[in-house]
C-alpha cells in the first residue's frame, strides 16, 4: 500500500458518506481507505464535549492505531473544515488534503450564515443539553441514516426535476438531521463548522478543493478568496447546487484520482 487515505463526512452524516466512493474508486488497489464515523455520529454515539480539538485527536489516534504515520485526509463540509485544523495541528502528519465544499465562516451564506448568526445562542444552548444528558436524559434510539441509498433516490428524483428540490431538502432539515444525530452532537457539529478557519500561511500540505459553483451555502468567490492564501492549492469547480458527492459522485471520484496519482504516484 502506498499510504493511508481517510474519508471525513459533515455535519449530520456518517460513514456511508463515502459508500459509493469506496466502492468505486480505482485508489483502493494501492491506498488503505480509512472512513470513521466522526465522533458523536453515526455508530459513534456520544453525548460529551466534541470539537475542533477532539476530532482531530481521534484522527491522530486512529492513524496510530492502523500504524500509519501520515494520510491524505479528505473532508466534505464539517469534514474538510476538520481535514484544515488537523493540518495545522499536525503537519507532519499530514500528507495532503482534499477538501470538497469547505466552509470558511466568511464564505456562509443562506442558513449556514444564520447559523453562524446564532453561536451565542449554541454556546448557551450546548450546556444545557449535555447536562440534561448527563442525568440520563437523552434520546435512546435514533433512526438510521445510509447517504448512499439517500444519494441514489435524490440523484432519481433530479432526472424527474419537479421532485428534486424536495428530496435535496432533506439535506439541509435540521428536524430531519436531528431523527439521526444526538442534539448535543448536532449543536456542537453546527458550532464547530461555524468557527474561524486556521489560517492558511499554517498549512503546508498540498491541497485540492472542490467547489460547488451554485452551492447555497457558501459564496464560490469568498471561498476562493480563502484558498487563494494556501501555499498550494489546486481548486476545481463543479456544476452542483448542493452537494457534491451527491449530486456529482463520478465526476468528484475522477477528480480525486488524477489529482493524487499526479501528486503522490505509486511506486
Amino acid at each position: 500500500m502506498s499510504g493511508a487515505i481517510v474519508l471525513l463526512h459533515g455535519v449530520a452524516s456518517n460513514r456511508t458518506r463515502w459508500s459509493e466512493f469506496v466502492a468505486t474508486t480505482s485508489l483502493c488497489e494501492s491506498w488503505a481507505l480509512l472512513r470513521p464515523d466522526l465522533r458523536g455520529n453515526g455508530a459513534a454515539v456520544y453525548r460529551g464535549r466534541l470539537g475542533m480539538v477532539e476530532w482531530c485527536a481521534d484522527l491522530a489516534a486512529l492513524l496510530d492505531g492502523e500504524d500509519h504515520a501520515k494520510a491524505i485526509v479528505v473532508g466534505h463540509c464539517l469534514g474538510a473544515n476538520i481535514a484544515l485544523n488537523f493540518a495545522a495541528q499536525f503537519p507532519r502528519r499530514t500528507q495532503g488534503l482534499v477538501l470538497i465544499e469547505p466552509m470558511p465562516p466568511e464564505a456562509l451564506t443562506g442558513k449556514m450564515r444564520e447559523v453562524r448568526r446564532l453561536r451565542p445562542l449554541l454556546h448557551v444552548l450546548i450546556p444545557i443539553v449535555r447536562a440534561l444528558n448527563g442525568l440520563g436524559l437523552h434520546r435512546g434510539q435514533l433512526a438510521p441514516l445510509d447517504l448512499e441509498v439517500l444519494d441514489r433516490e435524490t440523484r432519481a428524483a433530479l432526472a424527474r426535476h419537479p421532485e428534486g428540490e424536495a428530496q435535496l431538502a432533506k439535506y439541509a432539515s435540521p428536524l430531519l438531521d436531528l431523527r439521526t444525530t444526538a442534539t448535543g452532537a448536532y449543536l456542537q457539529s453546527l458550532l464547530a463548522v461555524t468557527e474561524d478557519l486556521p489560517p492558511p500561511e499554517r498549512i503546508d500540505a498540498p491541497v485540492l478543493a472542490l467547489i460547488a459553483e451554485r452551492s447555497t451555502f457558501t459564496d464560490a468567490g469568498s471561498t476562493r478568496a480563502y484558498l487563494a492564501r494556501l501555499a498550494d492549492c489546486e481548486s476545481v469547480a463543479l456544476p452542483t447546487k448542493h452537494w457534491i458527492p451527491t449530486e456529482q459522485p463520478q465526476a468528484m471520484r475522477e477528480v480525486i484520482e488524477s489529482w493524487i496519482g499526479r501528486r503522490f504516484p505509486v511506486r
